[in-house]
């Protein structure tokens, strides 16, 4: 079949998927998912592993402009001011989730350490995806909203520093290299300072040509030009793409004047790439893993699920967060995806001998988290009261702009 079509008719059936969702009042992007599930091998396998493959460029685009797009929360003048809390909160949710899945692992079904300690540090990484476009949908504002994109962001950096660090314990445990403890420290470091540095100065290259920008069609070109060249070079340098493309946000949200219309104009561009990326998401999932998983897959999801909840509320409740935060955080956090399949590369090709087990689990909670978490995250913004908070946030604004201009 010709590619066009066939991404015609992906893009079609995916919003159709999100229209159904909305029927039942869920988030579009557990339509669009479900949609690409019906479409791959599990249903009608019009999408093979193959299209996936060729399609992946997609995949790309999308997560490096939902990283962008992240960047654009980091005002350094709020950061100042929430900044600690964010990294207590978020570094005690990825401790949570990493202690209890090591522990069950460990412990209860006496698996290896080098096995345990590699599946427990793949479960502190957040998809961002998912829960950054059901905050959009539903226009949420408030607290809670404007911790979670942080939060996010951040564990994605320390989910990276303790897979690194996990990995260089695990090969060590098995005998099959001798590690020093700066190399088992220096790797991430070094991935996530390359990330920082290269997405800082490419944030200061946009930044420039930005603001001589005055056409708005030239200015998506250009943004779009910058992201892909952020996330070609991070890939060749060998680091994150979507860190370099976080700080690639933040750095233009922290210089520019006007960053909005920047990031307006990279959105108004992308909304079917979206809708692709969610819908070929589905695809790759495979119903059949629920045959395979057994217990220990199970047990899996819920210790997760479980840490991260647990270690979100401990977080929020030393910092002394608002109630909302402290109660609905962990909901919104549980999305796993593209990050933690990135790491089942790694782990297939320095722990062969542990890959099939825990790559079949982290598929498996890829699948239940992929379609769970984004209704999890509405049910979090919803308990929050910041469902349409964005439209109530600009309504209060107007009015002060009134008052001030009146008097």
């Amino acid at each position: 079949m010709h590619v066009l079509l066939k991404i015609g008719i992906i893009l079609l059936v995916g919003i159709l998927g999100g229209k159904i969702a909305r029927i039942f009042k869920l988030p579009n992007v557990s339509g669009y998912l479900v949609a690409g599930l019906f479409l791959g091998n599990s249903f009608f396998r019009f999408v093979s592993a193959q299209d996936i493959e060729a399609f992946s460029v997609i995949s790309e685009l999308a997560l490096a402009v939902i990283a962008f797009s992240i960047g654009s929360e980091f005002v350094i003048k709020d950061m100042l001011k929430i900044g600690k809390s964010i990294i207590i909160i978020t570094l005690a949710e990825v401790v949570g989730a990493v202690l209890l899945v090591f522990s069950v692992m460990y412990f209860i079904f006496h698996q290896p350490f080098a096995f345990s300690i590699v599946i427990a540090s793949m479960s502190a990484a957040t998809a961002p995806a998912a829960t950054l476009l059901v905050m959009k949908q539903y226009k949420a504002h408030g607290p809670l909203t404007k911790t979670i994109i942080p939060v996010v962001a951040l564990d994605d950096v320390f989910g990276i520093m303790v897979f690194g660090i996990a990995m260089a314990l695990a090969k060590l445990s098995v005998g099959q290299t001798q590690v020093s403890f700066l190399t088992m420290i220096g790797e991430p470091l070094l991935e996530i300072g390359g990330s920082v540095l290269l997405g800082g100065l490419l944030g200061l290259g946009l930044s420039f040509v930005a603001q001589k920008s005055t056409n708005r069609d030239g200015l998506q070109g250009v943004s779009l030009a910058f992201i892909g060249v952020a996330t070609g070079l991070a890939t060749i340098m060998g680091f994150s793409p979507l860190l370099t493309n976080i700080l690639m946000g933040t750095t233009l949200v922290n210089l520019l004047k006007n960053p909005k219309r920047v990031f307006s104009a990279v959105n108004d561009f992308v909304s079917p790439v979206y809708v692709l990326f969610f819908t070929l998401a589905g695809a790759s999932l495979d119903l059949g893993i629920l045959a395979t998983v057994g217990a220990m897959g199970i047990a899996y999801i819920f210790s997760r699920a479980i840490g991260k909840m647990l270690g979100a509320w401990l977080g929020a409740k030393s910092v002394k967060a608002e109630d909302t935060v402290t109660k609905y955080l962990g909901l919104a956090l549980l999305p796993q995806g593209g990050i933690s399949i990135g790491l089942s590369v790694i782990v297939r090709q320095q722990l062969p001998q542990y890959a099939v087990a825990i790559n079949t689990i982290i598929m498996f909670s890829v699948l239940i988290y992929e379609v769970s978490g984004p209704i999890f995250a509405k049910i979090a913004i919803q308990k929050a009261g910041e469902i349409d908070g964005l439209e109530k946030f600009n309504v209060t604004l107007q009015k002060q702009g009134a008052e001030e201009i009146a008097s």
